[in-house]
């Protein structure tokens, strides 16, 4: 058997990626709600090398009007995969073999794996996949993707598909008139286009595809006699060319599923249906959904998460690890600077980031849990209210849960928002919601200041929100924004229990993406940190108030005194974030350490961290770090979506000012009200501050959208 190409394609959330996974043994990010996969990836076959496994986006059509999309269909189109596995929801069979019928159209071997079907029997349906695979004219195979049911046989069956040549002439039958102004448009077009792909393209011109036309070098005579077939097929439907398309398409779907379906369900609630009666609920849904972020931050930062991070940081890194290396070192007579390096370096800068895992971990686990189980979903699908209600789209809120975990998947996954001004600023915008990275600077904050606080870890997660809905409420009303936002439409998928494979897998690799990162980048920084710390500009050793780092963060950090802490330790704590987030904890425990309070005493950094600022400068610190530019990382993923060099300054720019300016607020009033500070120049500032933000959001009037946008955007 020579090499061979086998795509997975299907509608979104409908269990591609967890094939995928089983079949490869990849471990590509599997989420239960729709978005997830945003380009397509490729692995081999575990039992068979030589096939290749292409596992497409997640798309409801071929129609190219998401990213996701084009990149579906251009590579179908274009690289002609040897088969097509199609994964079928079967529990929205008539929704999912819309895709089915166009994928037919390609002209490509198909095989329908029919997915989902332990769910569809607890549904009180039925199928006769027999009937179903006669009335498609292609393969049908009942698969279990959770439970790696069944997808070596759609895969065999793929693999026979590609190689009998008979599969590729298997098209949908639609009616006999429109098939006929299709045979038509075939002849017209007979010599332009490869055999395989004569309907495909006979089609497409049929609803008057402008890019397809864009493929083709017509003559105005061939021209002229495609819009006469049309026009006169428009005239016998008396309908639109692309609404004829559609409604056979529907039709012949309608037609398999009556001669499939043998028993139908009836009209009682499923359980997911009575779930969502209360989580769904117009009034219940946010305050549920509080008191669920409540509990997971509760449990990573305040109970579960904080008993393995107190024995890190207290005993391992605080006495253990030191009081091994300090006697060994000095036994091998190393010199007193490298000792600093290890010591208070390397150890007290990367062991306070790492000190945070075990927080990570129950967070990692709690959101792994709320994703596979499908609650996450129902999240977006309430978040549309709101943020519709202030001009974002729902669909801008699946990159944000997505953010929670990363904010460069959180970025590229915007690539599924249609409308290119709410993409942008959903680019924009999403990473205001805290990733894993910045939980390291949450929990230093909440530990240091708030260490009986239970509100304070979950309030970055509502200040993040807020962020998002402000900025969509003011952004919204200028001219780079303005406009509608595109329409949301979700399919909301089953509950079902978390899959521990899953939840597991997402924890490891989560897990170890922190790790690594502790162990290169945080690492590498830790010891510039020390470097400039220790050093002067003529490389003297000096003590830590002379030292270049010093001398750099005196002359930045009068920029941060209104926010409550220009100290310079915190001011480099706060840029070298922006190489990594978890380098602001790194630094702390740099710089602590370098002043004997870390590594060698065994405290942490907390006690010193209150000695240095006030609970309100510690709250203000920690918000400026949520919303200000994200780590190189992601400023480089947002660079690569934007694809412009202006609208990446542009986004980084709001953010570090909405940063500032939040965290500004948050501390003058903060010191005033809550610490009995005085009432200064820069509290009024704050006031005014205050006012102009009251009404830039709720009394500045819209921008409208340009004519020539809006005459755009409607055809």
């Amino acid at each position: 058997m020579t090499s061979m190409e086998l795509a997975l394609a299907g509608n979104p959330n409908c269990g591609k990626t967890t094939a995928f996974n089983a079949l490869t043994g990849a471990r590509q990010y599997v989420g239960n709600w729709p978005g997830v996969t945003v380009e397509k990836k490729a692995g081999y076959l575990k039992h068979n090398k030589k096939v290749t496994l292409q596992d497409l986006p997640g798309i409801y059509s071929l129609a190219p009007y998401s990213p996701e999309e084009i990149v579906a269909r251009d590579y179908l189109i274009d690289n002609r995969p040897d088969a097509v596995i199609d994964i079928v929801d079967a529990t929205n069979i008539e929704r999912n073999l819309y895709l089915t019928v166009q994928l037919m159209e390609t002209g490509l071997p198909i095989v329908v794996a029919m997915n989902m079907m332990d769910v569809v029997k607890k549904q009180n349906k039925q199928f006769n996949l027999d009937k179903l695979a006669y009335g498609l004219g292609v393969p049908v195979v009942s698969i279990c993707a959770l439970k790696a049911q069944g997808l070596n046989e759609a895969t065999q069956r793929a693999i026979d598909a590609a190689e009998d040549t008979d599969t590729q002439d298997r098209y949908p039958l639609y009616d006999k008139r429109f098939e006929a102004a299709i045979g038509e448009i075939e002849d017209v077009i007979c010599q332009q286009v490869p055999y395989d792909r004569k309907r495909w393209f006979a089609i497409k011109l049929f609803e008057r595809d402008t890019k397809i036309n864009e493929q083709l070098t017509l003559t105005d005579e061939q021209k002229i006699e495609l819009e006469d077939i049309i026009r006169t097929a428009e005239k016998v439907f008396n309908d639109d060319s692309e609404s004829i398309v559609i409604n056979e398409r529907y039709a012949f779907v309608t037609r398999i599923v009556n001669l499939a379906v043998v028993k139908k369900s009836d009209f009682s609630l499923s359980t997911s249906d009575k779930i969502d009666r209360v989580v769904t609920n117009r009034f219940l849904a946010l305050p549920i959904f509080a008191v669920v972020m409540w509990a997971v931050y509760y449990l990573s930062i305040q109970t579960v998460g904080t008993l393995g991070t107190d024995w890190i940081n207290d005993v391992l890194f605080g006495q253990i690890i030191p009081n091994t290396l300090t006697p060994l070192l000095a036994s091998w007579q190393v010199a007193t600077w490298m000792q600093s390096l290890i010591l208070d370096g390397i150890i007290g800068g990367v062991g306070s980031v790492i000190g945070f895992l075990p927080q990570l971990i129950v967070l990692f686990v709690c959101l792994g849990i709320l994703e596979d189980c499908g609650y996450m979903a129902r999240i977006a699908f309430v978040m549309d209210r709101l943020f519709r209600k202030f001009g974002l789209s729902g669909k801008s809120f699946i990159p944000m849960l997505v953010a929670t975990g990363c904010g460069v998947p959180g970025i590229m996954a915007s690539r599924t928002i249609e409308n290119e001004k709410d993409r942008h600023m959903t680019i924009m915008i999403t990473t205001f919601m805290p990733c894993s990275a910045k939980l390291t600077i949450i929990a230093l904050v909440a530990g240091a200041f708030f260490p009986t606080s239970s509100w304070v870890a979950p309030s970055a997660y509502f200040v993040g929100i807020f962020a998002i809905v402000a900025s969509g409420i003011f952004l919204k009303k200028t001219r780079l924004f303005a406009g509608d936002p595109a329409p949301f439409i979700m399919e909301l998928p089953t509950y079902h229990m978390p899959q521990f494979m899953n939840v597991a897998r997402q924890v490891l690799e989560r897990s170890r993406s922190f790790i690594k990162k502790a162990g290169t980048i945080i690492f590498a920084s830790c010891i510039l940190i020390w470097l400039l710390s220790n050093f002067n500009f003529r490389l003297q050793w000096v003590s830590e108030g002379k030292s270049m780092l010093a001398a750099i963060g005196a002359v930045i950090a009068p920029l941060f005194a209104p926010l409550g802490w220009g100290n310079w330790r915190a001011t480099v704590a706060a840029f070298t974030g922006l190489v990594a987030k978890e380098n602001v904890v790194g630094t702390f425990g740099v710089l602590f350490s370098h002043a004997k309070g870390l590594a060698e005493s065994g405290q942490q950094i907390w006690p010193l961290l209150r000695a240095t600022f006030t609970p309100a400068a510690g709250y203000s610190f920690l918000v400026f770090n949520l919303l200000c530019a994200p780590c190189f990382a992601a400023v480089g993923a947002m660079r690569r979506e934007f694809g412009d060099v202006k609208w990446t300054m542009t986004a980084v720019t709001y953010q570090c000012s909405l940063a500032y300016l939040v965290s500004f607020m948050i501390y003058q009033f903060a010191h005033w009200l809550l610490e009995g500070g005085a009432f200064t120049i820069s509290t009024g500032i704050a006031f005014a501050a205050l006012a102009l933000c009251v009404y830039a959001l709720g009394f500045m009037p819209k921008r409208q959208q340009p004519v020539a946008e809006l005459s755009t955007a409607q055809s």
